[in-house]
C-alpha cells in the first residue's frame, strides 16, 4: 500500500480572544494516499481554512503531527516550511491572486523559475498547462484582459507548475457562477489527476463536493 502524502495526527489549534481559548481544531486525523482527491466539506467559521493552513505549513503554532510523504514537518522553522511549500505543495485559493503586471504565462513560468528550472523549459511547460485549460490564445494577456473564470484557470496552472505531490484549494471557484465554476473545476480535478497529486478541497458546495473521490466533514473543529 503506497505511503500517504499527507497525514495529520492529533492535529490542534486554539486562539485567545478576549480572555476566553477558542479551539478550532480539536484533534484532526487525516491522511491522503497518492492522487486521491478529497473535499473537506464545512459551514463558513468552520475551521477549513485554518487546517489548509495547517497541511500548507503556512504557519506554525499547531499541536499535534503533520508528515508530508512521510517526513515529519511539524517542527519545521519558516524558512525550511517555505521550501517544503515552494517543493511539494501547490495552492490554488477563491481568489486568484495572480501578479497583475505579468502575462498569464510569466504567472505560470515564474514558480518554475524559482525551482531552477530554465526559462525556456518553464515557458513550454506553463504553454502546455494553459493549453490544456483552454487558455492557448491568452498567453500574453494580463490578469486585468482576462474573465474571471479564465484568471482562476491561470491560478490553477500555476499550482500546478511544479508538479507538487500535494495540492491545497480553498473554495477554488467560489467566486464563480455555477456553470464557470463547473467547467474550471472539471479542468482542475482532470489536471490534478493527470498528474498524480493527492488534492484537498475545501468547499461548502455539496454538489461540486461529490465530483470527488472522497468526502470529510469538519464540525465543531473534529473530522467525521
Amino acid at each position: 500500500m503506497s505511503e500517504p502524502v499527507i497525514r495529520l495526527t492529533g492535529l490542534t489549534r486554539s486562539f485567545e480572544q478576549g480572555g476566553e481559548t477558542i479551539e478550532v481544531l480539536r484533534g484532526v486525523d487525516l491522511a491522503l494516499a497518492p492522487g486521491e482527491i478529497v473535499a473537506l466539506l464545512g459551514p463558513s467559521g468552520s475551521g477549513k481554512s485554518t487546517l489548509l493552513q495547517a497541511v500548507g505549513l503556512l504557519e506554525g503554532g499547531f499541536g499535534g503531527k503533520i508528515e508530508i510523504a512521510g517526513a515529519n514537518a511539524s517542527g519545521l522553522n519558516a524558512d525550511d516550511r517555505t521550501t517544503v511549500r515552494r517543493e511539494a505543495i501547490g495552492f490554488v485559493y477563491q481568489f486568484h491572486h495572480l501578479l497583475p503586471d505579468f502575462s498569464a504565462l510569466e504567472n505560470v513560468v515564474l514558480p518554475q523559475l524559482l525551482l531552477g528550472k530554465s526559462r525556456d523549459e518553464a515557458e513550454a511547460h506553463a504553454a502546455e498547462l494553459l493549453g490544456a485549460l483552454g487558455l492557448s490564445e491568452r498567453l500574453t494577456h494580463r490578469p486585468s484582459q482576462l474573465s474571471g473564470g479564465e484568471q482562476q484557470r491561470v491560478a490553477v496552472a500555476r499550482a500546478l507548475a511544479n508538479k507538487p505531490v500535494l495540492v491545497l484549494a480553498d473554495e477554488p471557484t467560489g467566486n464563480l457562477d455555477e456553470a464557470t465554476a463547473d467547467k474550471v473545476l472539471g479542468e482542475f480535478l482532470n489536471l490534478v489527476r493527470s498528474q498524480g497529486s493527492a488534492t484537498l478541497v475545501a468547499t461548502h458546495n455539496e454538489r461540486l463536493a461529490a465530483k470527488m473521490d472522497r468526502v470529510v466533514r469538519l464540525h465543531e473543529g473534529v473530522l467525521s
